[in-house]
Parts: structure tokens; C-alpha cells; sequence
């Protein structure tokens, strides 16, 4: 059982820029911070997330997880945490999931711009044949054709890296045709490779949090995968 009890709250985003790890408000488990979520008090009075981690004023912090978020609304656990009258939505755990999403799309579209992203089967299954070490992580849309995801994932499996044999491609299908379009500025979406680079480390710790946050409970969600090939 998870205990409740009242949690202190950050100092704020600048003030705490360099802590690595919190305390989920709910569980009162210590855990790195790219395990959890902030939660702040916005203007208006209303409790939204702070997926970035940047947004001013004290933060609460909670566990990367639908159910934990749920629970945290039903127990009234913001108003006891924050000390003061807030708002919750009753969707505040879908409004994050949102967040979280649309946070990813961001990352990869900024990838994108910086021509670290190959789009298409054809192109992304070229450059897997090269099996140079060039790619950080291949996407599929979640709600892509079985067949193709297959053939990709199994080429993935065999690509190496030179330096690290042992080294496996991330397989993300995170995000869905719908939003892979949204994020590289094409239509119908559905295969990707992410090129090394800058902005390869941000996309997947971004990748990792969302599904952390859809699976932390329950790994029959669709659209799961942001992993490692078997």
C-alpha cells in the first residue's frame, strides 16, 4: 500500500536546478527525478504539470504514473501538499499524458530540424543495411502495419555499432502516425530512424517518461514501446 503523508515541496526550478533526485508526494519513495513528475500551482489556482521541469513557484513531485496521479487526485493529496486551495481536474492524469506527449513530439521535431531524422520504410531500412552505428533509435508509429514494424525490428536486431557490439537500437512506438506527422512536418508517418546527435538524448529520455508513465502499472497499453529488441 502506498502511504500518504503531508510531502515537502521544491524550492523551485531554478533553486533546485541541480538536484537528481525527489521524493514521490504519494509513496514517499526517493527516486531520480527523470522518474517523476513536477506539479505546480499555476496562476489561476490550478494544479497542472511541469513536464520540462522549468515552470516557477514550489513544486510537488510524484511518481511517472497514471494510477499514481489518479490516486493523488482522489486523496486530495495537492491541497494537503500545496498547503492552499487548488484546482484539480478530475483529467489531470490524461492532461499529462497529453503533456508528456506533445513534450516528445517537440523533441523529435527539434531532431528533425537539425537532420537527425530519416523518414520512410525504404530510407530507414537503407540505412539499417549500412549497420554503421549511425542510429540512436528507430520509431514507429504505435498504430503502424505489423508487418513492416517486424521486418525493421528484426534488421534492428542484427545492426551493430562498431564500437560496442553488444550495443542494441532503442525501438520507440510511442507516438502515432498522427503525431510522428505533427513532428516531422510530412503525412503518413510511420517509420523512422533518429540519426546520433545532439538531440538523440533528449528524445529518448523524453520517450522513456511517457511510457513510463502509460506502463508503470499496467503493460498491456498500446503504443508501449520505447525499449531495447530481444
Amino acid at each position: 500500500m502506498l502511504a500518504l503523508a503531508d510531502p515537502e515541496l521544491d524550492n523551485g526550478p531554478r533553486t533546485d536546478k541541480s538536484a537528481r533526485s525527489r521524493m514521490c508526494a504519494l509513496s514517499r519513495e526517493v527516486k531520480a527525478v527523470d522518474e517523476l513528475i513536477r506539479f505546480v500551482v499555476a496562476p489561476q489556482g490550478e494544479v497542472i504539470a511541469d513536464v520540462k521541469r522549468r515552470l516557477p513557484g514550489r513544486g510537488l513531485w510524484l511518481s511517472a504514473s497514471r494510477s499514481v496521479v489518479n490516486e493523488a487526485v482522489r486523496r486530495n493529496l495537492f491541497r494537503r501538499g500545496f498547503k492552499r486551495e487548488v484546482r484539480v481536474t478530475p483529467a489531470l492524469s490524461a492532461d499529462t499524458e497529453l503533456l508528456l506527449a506533445r513534450n516528445l513530439v517537440e523533441a523529435l521535431a527539434v531532431a528533425a530540424k537539425a537532420g537527425q531524422v530519416v523518414s520512410g520504410f525504404a530510407k530507414v531500412e537503407a540505412l539499417l543495411r549500412q549497420r554503421d552505428g549511425a542510429i540512436a533509435a528507430l520509431i514507429h508509429a504505435s498504430d503502424g502495419a505489423p508487418d513492416g514494424i517486424r521486418k525493421l525490428d528484426a534488421m534492428a536486431r542484427q545492426n551493430r555499432g562498431n564500437r560496442d557490439e553488444s550495443a542494441e537500437i532503442p525501438i520507440v512506438t510511442a507516438l502515432s502516425s498522427a503525431e510522428l506527422d505533427l513532428a516531422l512536418g510530412r503525412a503518413n508517418v510511420i517509420h523512422a530512424a533518429l540519426l546520433a546527435g545532439p538531440g538523440s538524448g533528449t528524445f529518448l529520455s523524453r520517450g522513456q517518461t511517457l511510457v513510463r508513465y502509460r506502463l508503470a502499472d499496467d503493460d498491456k497499453t498500446p503504443g508501449t514501446a520505447a525499449r531495447n529488441s530481444e
